[in-house]
């Protein structure tokens, strides 16, 4: 069955799946290209940041080209990780002494990282998604892991290994039970867990019997008994993100799993200022649409229209205007001794202003291509998809309203409220 990765048969393909159904050791089967080798990184890599776009453009046009393979429920991006591990991005956001390119997590690593996240976007915004969850987890765990846990879960990544941040729960969200030993049993599921199933080492966050807010890291292997709902995502696009429900109750870890203090995952500025990474990768969608919509006016000869000139001249303008955005906010980012609130508040922002950016694309581009980019195979009509989903990111009001109360209370002037981004 075509790109279906859970084992099932196409009659019980909607059914809920025991994760250890994927191979006889709980872990999921590698992909060819992962099965076939590791993806070591040299220690003290000297690769430029050129170099390192020119992979990441690569990628997002193989990326683009296979986009329509995996436009399905139930499809995961599997060859597309492949090229992302052969390019070395898998292992990128690792500090360089632990075999990576700094990608975030060193610094001046910021800008490069979301130009990273914006090519992938450009290229499907489900593998834009789901490589955006990976850089969180290793970030994460470079912030507030053990040595222990930085060098073990390197090791990982430099091997190809997949990982993700799972927050989200309804109700029956996942509380850590300790159940003697050390250790602590699971109980309730997580939403909207990308790539689930597919990802071996999830970031599985969960409340305490005190409350506290607990990350852990849930190995695939210590996870055989959870069980995945793929009927939970039906969505409108974003299709191969896999974004199901997963119930891990009866799963045990260990103490050694638990990253860092309760509390640690909410703290400021990386909680909220982590949005500019999301939107990167939304750029990216508008990118896309730009780049079809401009392929398409030159393909039908409609080119010489003013009014087609004129809207392509608002994308154009739109797409730049976003790209200063993300240079603004890695400058936001990497300044030395920022205020955390301002550091939130300019994220804030810059989530704002590229989805405001993204939706007037969107309708550009429609209206610039009409019915036939609403039509399969046009590219305009996926990408509109995924990038109308996507953009439903959680405390949008809030993000806005946030701003207007940071600029009301700080008593800088306009001018020294933001960094220099010269």
């Amino acid at each position: 069955m075509r790109g279906f990765s859970f084992g099932m048969s196409s009659a019980s393909r909607l059914d809920p799946v025991p994760l250890r159904s994927r191979s006889a050791g709980g872990c999921p089967e590698a992909s060819p290209a992962l099965a076939t080798r590791a993806f070591p990184i040299v220690r003290g890599d000297r690769r430029s940041v050129a170099d390192l776009l020119d992979l990441a453009s690569d990628v997002a046009d193989r990326c683009h080209s296979a986009a329509p393979d995996v436009d399905f429920e139930g499809a995961f991006p599997e060859r597309e990780f492949g090229w992302l591990a052969e390019a070395g991005l898998l292992s990128a956001p690792l500090r360089r002494d632990i075999g990576g390119l700094g990608l975030g997590s060193e610094p001046g690593g910021t800008l490069p990282l979301l130009r990273v996240l914006k090519r992938i976007g450009r290229g499907n915004l489900s593998v834009g998604r789901l490589y955006e969850g990976h850089v969180n987890a290793l970030l994460l765990i470079q912030q507030f892991g053990t040595p222990e846990q930085v060098e073990g879960y390197a090791a990982d990544a430099r091997l190809g290994r997949r990982f993700a941040v799972w927050n989200t729960e309804a109700k029956d969200g996942i509380h850590f039970e300790p159940s003697g030993r050390g250790r602590y049993r699971m109980r309730g599921s997580k939403t909207f867990a990308s790539g689930a199933g597919h990802v071996e080492r999830p970031i599985v966050n969960g409340a305490l019997p005190d409350g506290g807010w607990q990350m852990c890291v849930v190995a695939t292997e210590r996870a055989g008994s959870a069980v995945i709902d793929p009927s939970s995502w039906r969505p409108l696009g974003m299709r191969a993100s896999a974004s199901t429900r997963i119930d891990y109750s009866g799963v045990e870890v260990e103490a050694s799993d638990l990253l860092g203090r309760p509390g640690d995952y909410r703290r400021e500025p990386a909680f909220s200022g982590g949005a500019i990474r999301f939107a990167a990768v939304q750029l990216g969608g508008a990118e896309a649409l730009f780049e079809a919509t401009r392929g398409h006016l030159k393909a039908t000869g409609r080119g010489d229209d003013p009014y087609q000139r004129a809207r392509l001249g608002e994308m154009a303008i739109a797409v730049e205007g976003g790209n200063l955005w993300l240079s603004g906010a890695a400058a936001s980012a990497d300044e030395p001794g920022a205020d955390p609130a301002a550091v939130v508040a300019y994220a804030n922002m810059v989530r704002t202003a590229i989805a405001s950016i993204c939706e007037n694309v969107l309708g550009w581009a429609e209206r610039s291509v009409g019915a036939q980019g609403l039509l399969r195979p046009h590219p305009i009509e996926r990408i509109g998809r995924d990038l109308t989903l996507y953009l439903r990111q959680p405390g949008p009001d809030a993000a806005l309203a946030g701003v207007g109360r940071h600029v009301l209370e700080s008593p800088l002037d306009a001018e020294r409220l933001w960094p220099d981004v010269g």
